[in-house]
Protein backbone atom coordinates (compact mmCIF):
# COMPACT_ATOMS: atom_id res chain seq x y z
CA UNK A 1 0.00 0.00 0.00
CA UNK A 2 1.47 3.46 -1.07
CA UNK A 3 1.75 6.41 1.35
CA UNK A 4 -0.94 8.20 -0.63
CA UNK A 5 -3.21 5.65 0.00
CA UNK A 6 -2.84 4.94 3.27
CA UNK A 7 -3.19 8.96 4.78
CA UNK A 8 -6.96 8.77 4.02
CA UNK A 9 -7.39 5.95 6.31
CA UNK A 10 -4.84 7.35 9.24
CA UNK A 11 -7.29 10.86 9.15
CA UNK A 12 -10.19 8.72 9.22
CA UNK A 13 -8.37 7.07 12.52
CA UNK A 14 -7.97 9.92 13.76
CA UNK A 15 -11.25 11.66 13.09
CA UNK A 16 -12.99 8.67 15.05
CA UNK A 17 -10.43 8.55 18.12
CA UNK A 18 -9.63 4.74 17.23
CA UNK A 19 -6.90 3.87 19.62
CA UNK A 20 -6.40 0.68 19.14
CA UNK A 21 -6.24 0.88 15.26
CA UNK A 22 -3.86 3.56 15.88
CA UNK A 23 -1.78 1.84 17.84
CA UNK A 24 -1.45 -1.09 16.10
CA UNK A 25 -0.39 0.98 12.94
CA UNK A 26 2.76 2.03 15.25
CA UNK A 27 3.38 -1.42 16.09
CA UNK A 28 2.05 -3.98 13.37
CA UNK A 29 5.15 -2.41 10.84
CA UNK A 30 8.64 -1.24 11.40
CA UNK A 31 8.81 2.35 12.25
CA UNK A 32 10.88 3.74 9.63
CA UNK A 33 7.56 2.63 7.22
CA UNK A 34 4.99 3.97 9.73
CA UNK A 35 6.94 7.43 9.67
CA UNK A 36 7.13 7.09 5.33
CA UNK A 37 3.38 6.61 5.73
CA UNK A 38 2.79 9.31 7.52
CA UNK A 39 4.82 11.94 5.54
CA UNK A 40 1.76 13.47 4.15
CA UNK A 41 0.89 14.76 7.55
CA UNK A 42 0.64 17.64 9.39
CA UNK A 43 3.53 17.73 12.18
CA UNK A 44 0.11 18.28 14.20
CA UNK A 45 -1.61 14.84 12.41
CA UNK A 46 1.92 12.78 12.84
CA UNK A 47 2.10 13.39 16.78
CA UNK A 48 -1.92 12.93 17.19
CA UNK A 49 -0.91 9.63 15.65
CA UNK A 50 2.25 8.71 18.03
CA UNK A 51 0.19 9.54 21.08
CA UNK A 52 -1.35 6.34 21.26
CA UNK A 53 1.83 4.54 20.21
CA UNK A 54 4.14 3.13 23.41
CA UNK A 55 6.89 5.28 24.69
CA UNK A 56 9.84 3.39 23.36
CA UNK A 57 7.95 2.67 19.79
CA UNK A 58 6.84 6.37 19.79
CA UNK A 59 10.36 7.91 20.11
CA UNK A 60 11.37 5.08 17.58
CA UNK A 61 9.11 6.15 14.69
CA UNK A 62 10.38 10.04 15.82
CA UNK A 63 13.63 9.31 15.08
CA UNK A 64 12.64 8.45 11.58
CA UNK A 65 10.62 11.77 10.97
CA UNK A 66 12.42 14.54 8.32
CA UNK A 67 14.37 17.30 10.92
CA UNK A 68 12.18 19.91 10.05
CA UNK A 69 8.88 17.99 11.33
CA UNK A 70 10.96 16.61 14.20
CA UNK A 71 11.97 20.74 15.16
CA UNK A 72 8.20 21.40 14.19
CA UNK A 73 6.08 18.70 16.81
CA UNK A 74 9.07 19.47 19.54
CA UNK A 75 8.43 23.22 19.58
CA UNK A 76 4.24 22.98 18.98
CA UNK A 77 3.33 19.97 21.30
CA UNK A 78 2.31 19.92 24.86
CA UNK A 79 6.04 20.64 27.03
CA UNK A 80 5.64 17.52 29.04
CA UNK A 81 4.64 15.08 26.25
CA UNK A 82 7.92 16.26 24.71
CA UNK A 83 9.79 16.39 27.85
CA UNK A 84 8.66 12.33 28.63
CA UNK A 85 9.81 12.30 24.91
CA UNK A 86 13.39 13.83 25.07
CA UNK A 87 13.92 11.48 27.62
CA UNK A 88 13.39 8.42 25.98
CA UNK A 89 15.04 8.98 22.78
CA UNK A 90 18.83 7.49 22.76
CA UNK A 91 21.18 10.86 24.50
CA UNK A 92 23.33 11.49 21.46
CA UNK A 93 19.58 12.07 19.36
CA UNK A 94 18.12 14.07 21.99
CA UNK A 95 20.86 16.51 21.86
CA UNK A 96 21.02 16.64 17.94
CA UNK A 97 17.34 17.26 18.50
CA UNK A 98 17.61 20.02 20.78
CA UNK A 99 20.72 21.97 19.28
CA UNK A 100 17.84 22.77 16.26
CA UNK A 101 15.37 23.85 18.66
CA UNK A 102 14.80 27.56 19.80
CA UNK A 103 16.83 28.03 23.08
CA UNK A 104 13.35 29.60 24.93
CA UNK A 105 11.37 26.61 24.01
CA UNK A 106 14.18 24.31 24.99
CA UNK A 107 14.55 26.15 28.18
CA UNK A 108 10.74 25.32 29.22
CA UNK A 109 11.46 21.47 27.98
CA UNK A 110 14.48 20.76 30.37
CA UNK A 111 13.30 21.62 33.54
CA UNK A 112 10.17 18.90 32.72
CA UNK A 113 12.87 16.20 31.20
CA UNK A 114 13.68 13.28 34.27
CA UNK A 115 16.62 14.30 36.29
CA UNK A 116 19.24 11.91 34.60
CA UNK A 117 18.55 12.72 31.75
CA UNK A 118 18.43 16.07 31.84
CA UNK A 119 22.21 15.63 33.24
CA UNK A 120 23.28 13.91 30.04
CA UNK A 121 22.24 15.92 28.05
CA UNK A 122 23.48 19.31 29.46
CA UNK A 123 26.90 17.57 29.60
CA UNK A 124 26.53 16.61 26.13
CA UNK A 125 25.62 19.83 24.79
CA UNK A 126 28.95 20.79 26.59
CA UNK A 127 30.71 19.48 24.28
CA UNK A 128 31.75 22.05 21.26
CA UNK A 129 29.81 20.78 17.88
CA UNK A 130 31.72 18.90 15.38
CA UNK A 131 33.69 16.91 18.10
CA UNK A 132 33.38 13.47 19.85
CA UNK A 133 32.01 14.71 22.35
CA UNK A 134 28.78 15.86 21.09
CA UNK A 135 28.23 12.83 18.66
CA UNK A 136 28.50 9.75 21.71
CA UNK A 137 25.74 8.45 23.21
CA UNK A 138 26.31 7.44 27.13
CA UNK A 139 24.20 4.34 26.90
CA UNK A 140 26.08 1.60 26.39
CA UNK A 141 27.54 -1.78 28.21
CA UNK A 142 29.87 -1.17 31.18
CA UNK A 143 30.94 -4.05 33.16
CA UNK A 144 33.57 -4.38 36.44
CA UNK A 145 37.14 -5.81 35.97
CA UNK A 146 36.54 -8.20 38.55
CA UNK A 147 33.46 -9.95 37.42
CA UNK A 148 33.36 -13.32 36.21
CA UNK A 149 31.58 -14.25 32.93
CA UNK A 150 28.13 -15.67 35.07
CA UNK A 151 28.34 -12.27 36.98
CA UNK A 152 28.92 -10.44 33.78
CA UNK A 153 26.14 -12.12 31.63
CA UNK A 154 23.76 -11.43 34.95
CA UNK A 155 25.14 -7.28 34.85
CA UNK A 156 23.81 -7.53 30.98
CA UNK A 157 20.79 -8.55 31.44
CA UNK A 158 20.25 -5.77 33.66
CA UNK A 159 21.37 -3.21 31.20
CA UNK A 160 20.51 -4.69 28.29
CA UNK A 161 16.91 -2.74 28.23
CA UNK A 162 18.77 0.56 27.73
CA UNK A 163 21.58 0.06 25.54
CA UNK A 164 22.17 0.67 22.08
CA UNK A 165 24.12 -2.04 21.68
CA UNK A 166 25.56 -4.85 23.68
CA UNK A 167 27.87 -6.35 21.06
CA UNK A 168 30.91 -4.64 22.48
CA UNK A 169 31.27 -4.69 26.69
CA UNK A 170 33.53 -2.39 28.00
CA UNK A 171 35.27 -3.20 30.97
CA UNK A 172 36.46 -0.27 33.46
CA UNK A 173 37.56 0.33 36.90
CA UNK A 174 35.70 1.37 40.19
CA UNK A 175 37.03 5.21 38.71
CA UNK A 176 35.23 4.51 34.81
CA UNK A 177 38.93 4.06 33.59
CA UNK A 178 38.84 2.47 30.11
CA UNK A 179 40.53 -1.50 31.32
CA UNK A 180 39.38 -3.46 28.14
CA UNK A 181 36.47 -4.88 26.01
CA UNK A 182 35.01 -8.11 25.65
CA UNK A 183 32.28 -8.82 22.99
CA UNK A 184 28.61 -10.58 23.88
CA UNK A 185 30.18 -13.54 21.55
CA UNK A 186 33.00 -13.94 24.00
CA UNK A 187 31.05 -14.05 26.95
CA UNK A 188 28.37 -16.46 25.09
CA UNK A 189 30.88 -18.33 23.97
CA UNK A 190 32.47 -19.02 27.32
CA UNK A 191 29.28 -19.40 29.32
CA UNK A 192 30.60 -23.17 29.84
CA UNK A 193 33.50 -21.63 32.11
CA UNK A 194 31.22 -19.44 34.94
CA UNK A 195 33.87 -18.60 37.05
CA UNK A 196 36.24 -17.50 34.52
CA UNK A 197 36.98 -13.58 35.22
CA UNK A 198 36.19 -11.15 32.32
CA UNK A 199 39.98 -9.87 33.06
CA UNK A 200 40.60 -12.77 31.25
CA UNK A 201 38.90 -12.33 27.87
CA UNK A 202 39.24 -9.00 27.10
CA UNK A 203 41.11 -7.14 24.64
CA UNK A 204 43.32 -4.40 26.67
CA UNK A 205 44.71 -3.20 23.26
CA UNK A 206 41.60 -0.73 22.26
CA UNK A 207 41.41 1.83 19.59
CA UNK A 208 39.74 4.95 21.11
CA UNK A 209 38.64 8.75 20.65
CA UNK A 210 39.58 11.88 22.79
CA UNK A 211 36.26 13.24 23.99
CA UNK A 212 37.61 16.84 21.92
CA UNK A 213 38.95 14.53 18.74
CA UNK A 214 37.09 16.01 15.18
CA UNK A 215 34.33 13.77 13.95
CA UNK A 216 36.47 12.99 10.95
CA UNK A 217 38.95 11.56 12.90
CA UNK A 218 36.44 8.85 14.18
CA UNK A 219 35.12 8.22 10.76
CA UNK A 220 38.56 7.30 9.62
CA UNK A 221 39.43 4.82 12.57
CA UNK A 222 35.98 3.44 13.04
CA UNK A 223 36.45 2.59 9.18
CA UNK A 224 39.99 1.77 9.45
CA UNK A 225 39.73 -0.92 11.67
CA UNK A 226 35.78 -2.13 10.56
CA UNK A 227 34.19 -1.44 14.53
CA UNK A 228 31.04 -1.71 15.25
CA UNK A 229 31.53 1.41 18.21
CA UNK A 230 34.48 3.31 19.21
CA UNK A 231 34.93 4.09 23.02
CA UNK A 232 34.98 7.72 23.77
CA UNK A 233 37.53 9.03 26.59
CA UNK A 234 38.25 12.12 28.31
CA UNK A 235 42.26 13.52 29.45
CA UNK A 236 42.59 10.71 32.50
CA UNK A 237 41.53 7.72 29.80
CA UNK A 238 37.91 7.37 31.38
CA UNK A 239 34.90 5.88 29.72
CA UNK A 240 32.68 8.81 28.96
CA UNK A 241 30.71 7.39 25.95
CA UNK A 242 30.68 5.26 22.98
CA UNK A 243 30.07 6.01 18.80
CA UNK A 244 28.27 3.78 17.10
CA UNK A 245 28.59 2.78 13.55
CA UNK A 246 25.35 4.10 12.33
CA UNK A 247 26.30 7.48 14.02
CA UNK A 248 29.61 7.25 12.26
CA UNK A 249 27.42 6.64 8.84
CA UNK A 250 25.34 9.26 9.64
CA UNK A 251 28.55 11.74 9.99
CA UNK A 252 29.84 11.06 7.07
CA UNK A 253 27.01 11.44 4.93
CA UNK A 254 26.43 14.79 6.27
CA UNK A 255 29.97 15.37 5.99
CA UNK A 256 29.82 14.40 2.08
CA UNK A 257 26.44 16.30 1.74
CA UNK A 258 28.08 19.51 2.66
CA UNK A 259 31.03 19.06 0.59
CA UNK A 260 28.98 18.52 -2.55
CA UNK A 261 26.89 21.04 -1.12
CA UNK A 262 29.70 23.36 -1.12
CA UNK A 263 31.98 22.33 -4.32
CA UNK A 264 28.87 23.14 -6.53
CA UNK A 265 28.81 26.80 -4.81
CA UNK A 266 25.13 25.61 -2.67
CA UNK A 267 25.30 26.61 0.74
CA UNK A 268 24.32 23.95 2.86
CA UNK A 269 21.05 22.67 3.04
CA UNK A 270 18.99 21.70 6.36
CA UNK A 271 16.21 19.35 4.45
CA UNK A 272 16.01 17.81 1.46
CA UNK A 273 15.32 19.41 -1.80
CA UNK A 274 12.18 18.98 -2.39
CA UNK A 275 11.24 19.94 1.12
CA UNK A 276 12.93 22.95 1.41
CA UNK A 277 11.40 26.75 1.63
CA UNK A 278 11.60 28.27 -2.26
CA UNK A 279 13.44 31.63 -0.20
CA UNK A 280 15.58 29.35 1.32
CA UNK A 281 16.60 27.30 -1.92
CA UNK A 282 16.98 30.93 -3.81
CA UNK A 283 19.06 32.50 -0.69
CA UNK A 284 21.65 29.63 -0.69
CA UNK A 285 21.96 29.37 -4.42
CA UNK A 286 22.00 33.59 -5.01
CA UNK A 287 24.39 34.26 -2.64
CA UNK A 288 27.20 32.28 -4.11
CA UNK A 289 25.90 32.93 -7.61
CA UNK A 290 26.13 36.52 -7.52
CA UNK A 291 29.93 36.63 -5.46
CA UNK A 292 30.89 34.32 -7.83
CA UNK A 293 29.37 36.45 -10.60
CA UNK A 294 30.71 39.56 -9.07
CA UNK A 295 33.93 38.00 -9.50
CA UNK A 296 33.67 37.15 -12.97
CA UNK A 297 33.01 40.61 -13.93
CA UNK A 298 37.15 40.60 -13.74
CA UNK A 299 36.89 39.09 -16.92
CA UNK A 300 35.49 41.80 -18.63
CA UNK A 301 38.66 44.03 -17.14
CA UNK A 302 40.80 41.52 -18.39
CA UNK A 303 39.66 41.53 -21.72
CA UNK A 304 39.32 45.37 -22.10
CA UNK A 305 42.85 45.17 -21.40
CA UNK A 306 43.91 43.42 -24.28
CA UNK A 307 41.58 45.28 -27.11
CA UNK A 308 43.89 45.69 -29.23
CA UNK A 309 45.02 42.19 -29.47
CA UNK A 310 41.57 41.26 -30.69
CA UNK A 311 40.97 43.69 -32.96
CA UNK A 312 44.33 43.27 -34.56
CA UNK A 313 43.70 39.38 -34.74
CA UNK A 314 40.31 38.36 -34.51
CA UNK A 315 40.85 34.81 -34.47
CA UNK A 316 42.23 35.36 -31.03
CA UNK A 317 38.72 35.70 -29.87
CA UNK A 318 37.64 32.60 -31.05
CA UNK A 319 40.08 31.10 -29.03
CA UNK A 320 39.35 32.67 -25.81
CA UNK A 321 36.61 29.75 -24.10
CA UNK A 322 38.82 26.99 -25.51
CA UNK A 323 41.57 28.03 -22.86
CA UNK A 324 39.89 29.86 -20.09
CA UNK A 325 37.42 26.45 -19.97
CA UNK A 326 40.69 24.30 -19.43
CA UNK A 327 41.88 25.90 -16.72
CA UNK A 328 38.64 25.84 -14.73
CA UNK A 329 38.14 22.36 -16.09
CA UNK A 330 41.82 21.09 -14.65
CA UNK A 331 41.02 22.90 -11.45
CA UNK A 332 37.77 21.54 -10.67
CA UNK A 333 39.20 18.25 -11.19
CA UNK A 334 42.51 19.00 -8.76
CA UNK A 335 39.90 20.41 -5.91
CA UNK A 336 37.84 17.72 -6.21
CA UNK A 337 40.37 15.14 -5.97
CA UNK A 338 42.37 16.82 -3.14
CA UNK A 339 39.43 17.89 -1.35
CA UNK A 340 38.20 14.59 -1.04
CA UNK A 341 41.53 13.16 -0.24
CA UNK A 342 41.35 15.98 2.86
CA UNK A 343 38.00 14.18 3.78
CA UNK A 344 39.75 10.66 3.71
CA UNK A 345 42.99 11.61 5.82
CA UNK A 346 44.69 10.54 2.83
CA UNK A 347 46.67 14.68 2.34
CA UNK A 348 46.95 16.66 5.50
CA UNK A 349 48.30 20.32 5.43
CA UNK A 350 51.89 19.05 6.13
CA UNK A 351 51.54 16.78 2.92
CA UNK A 352 51.55 20.20 0.74
CA UNK A 353 54.66 20.07 -0.87
CA UNK A 354 54.51 16.22 -1.64
CA UNK A 355 50.85 17.19 -3.63
CA UNK A 356 52.32 20.64 -5.25
CA UNK A 357 55.35 18.33 -7.09
CA UNK A 358 52.86 15.63 -7.71
CA UNK A 359 50.09 18.13 -9.72
CA UNK A 360 53.41 19.91 -10.80
CA UNK A 361 54.11 16.80 -13.25
CA UNK A 362 50.46 15.91 -13.40
CA UNK A 363 49.60 19.38 -14.83
CA UNK A 364 52.41 19.53 -17.30
CA UNK A 365 51.34 16.31 -18.75
CA UNK A 366 47.67 16.88 -19.00
CA UNK A 367 48.67 20.13 -20.50
CA UNK A 368 50.88 18.66 -23.28
CA UNK A 369 48.29 16.53 -23.88
CA UNK A 370 45.85 19.15 -24.13
CA UNK A 371 47.66 21.42 -26.15
CA UNK A 372 48.94 18.96 -28.79
CA UNK A 373 44.97 18.39 -29.45
CA UNK A 374 44.90 22.64 -29.40
CA UNK A 375 47.99 22.90 -32.06
CA UNK A 376 46.18 20.26 -34.44
CA UNK A 377 42.74 22.37 -34.15
CA UNK A 378 44.17 25.82 -34.44
CA UNK A 379 46.67 25.39 -37.30
CA UNK A 380 43.25 23.92 -38.83
CA UNK A 381 41.63 27.49 -39.20
CA UNK A 382 41.15 28.87 -42.04
CA UNK A 383 42.99 31.70 -43.39
CA UNK A 384 40.25 33.76 -44.27
CA UNK A 385 39.90 33.80 -40.55
CA UNK A 386 43.22 34.39 -39.70
CA UNK A 387 43.82 37.41 -42.50
CA UNK A 388 46.74 37.86 -44.41
CA UNK A 389 49.47 38.95 -41.88
CA UNK A 390 48.69 36.00 -39.31
CA UNK A 391 50.19 32.94 -39.32
CA UNK A 392 48.46 29.63 -38.64
CA UNK A 393 51.73 27.96 -37.15
CA UNK A 394 52.63 30.95 -34.86
CA UNK A 395 48.52 30.87 -34.01
CA UNK A 396 49.02 27.27 -33.48
CA UNK A 397 51.92 28.13 -31.20
CA UNK A 398 50.22 30.36 -28.97
CA UNK A 399 46.75 28.20 -28.77
CA UNK A 400 48.90 24.99 -27.57
CA UNK A 401 51.41 26.19 -25.35
CA UNK A 402 47.96 29.13 -24.00
CA UNK A 403 45.79 25.59 -23.17
CA UNK A 404 48.86 23.53 -21.71
CA UNK A 405 50.49 26.86 -19.45
CA UNK A 406 46.64 27.26 -18.45
CA UNK A 407 46.21 23.53 -17.42
CA UNK A 408 48.84 23.60 -15.32
CA UNK A 409 48.25 26.72 -13.53
CA UNK A 410 44.31 25.49 -13.04
CA UNK A 411 45.91 22.37 -11.49
CA UNK A 412 47.71 23.80 -9.23
CA UNK A 413 45.30 26.79 -8.01
CA UNK A 414 42.68 23.44 -7.64
CA UNK A 415 45.18 21.61 -5.69
CA UNK A 416 46.08 23.85 -3.31
CA UNK A 417 43.33 26.01 -2.31
CA UNK A 418 41.58 22.97 -0.44
CA UNK A 419 44.98 23.20 1.25
CA UNK A 420 45.06 26.67 2.37
CA UNK A 421 41.49 26.84 3.11
CA UNK A 422 42.24 23.45 5.51
CA UNK A 423 45.18 25.44 7.03
CA UNK A 424 43.37 28.36 7.38
CA UNK A 425 40.39 26.45 9.54
CA UNK A 426 37.82 26.51 6.40
CA UNK A 427 36.36 23.80 5.28
CA UNK A 428 37.89 22.21 2.48
CA UNK A 429 34.60 22.08 0.57
CA UNK A 430 35.25 26.15 -0.16
CA UNK A 431 37.35 25.70 -2.62
CA UNK A 432 34.37 24.81 -4.90
CA UNK A 433 34.37 23.47 -8.34
CA UNK A 434 32.92 27.07 -9.64
CA UNK A 435 35.19 29.48 -7.21
CA UNK A 436 38.09 27.44 -8.72
CA UNK A 437 36.83 27.86 -12.42
CA UNK A 438 36.02 31.72 -12.12
CA UNK A 439 39.32 32.20 -10.19
CA UNK A 440 41.42 30.88 -13.44
CA UNK A 441 38.83 32.17 -16.00
CA UNK A 442 40.26 35.52 -14.98
CA UNK A 443 44.20 34.58 -14.31
CA UNK A 444 43.78 32.36 -17.70
CA UNK A 445 42.57 34.93 -19.97
CA UNK A 446 46.16 37.19 -18.76
CA UNK A 447 47.93 34.19 -19.25
CA UNK A 448 47.01 33.56 -22.92
CA UNK A 449 47.10 36.94 -24.00
CA UNK A 450 50.11 37.67 -22.89
CA UNK A 451 51.45 34.21 -24.54
CA UNK A 452 49.91 35.35 -27.55
CA UNK A 453 51.77 39.06 -27.45
CA UNK A 454 54.89 37.40 -27.44
CA UNK A 455 54.71 35.48 -30.43
CA UNK A 456 52.27 37.10 -32.51
CA UNK A 457 52.79 41.43 -31.90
Amino acid sequence: MTNTLYLPELREMLAENNSAELQEFCTAIHPARAAEFMEGLTPAEAWAVLRHAELPVRAEIFRYFDASKQIEIIETAPRNEIAELIGALPSDDRVDFLNEVDDRIVAEILPLVPTAERRDIQRLSAYAEGTAGAEMTTEFARLGETLTVSQALTEIAKQAENLETIYYLYVVDDEDHLRGLVSARQLVSSIGRPDTPVAELMERDLVTVHVNEPITSVAQKVARYNLLAIPVVDDQQRLVGIITHDDVIDMVVDEATEDIHRMGGVAPLVDSYLESPFLTLWRKRAGWLALLFLAELFTFTALARFEHAIAAIVALALFVPLCISTGGNSGSQAATLITRAIALGQVTRHDWWRVLKHEILMGLALGATLGAIAFVRAALTPQHILGDDTSRWLLAITISQSVAMICLWGTLIGSMLPLVFHRLGFDPGFASSPFVATFVDVTGIVIYFSIAHFWLF
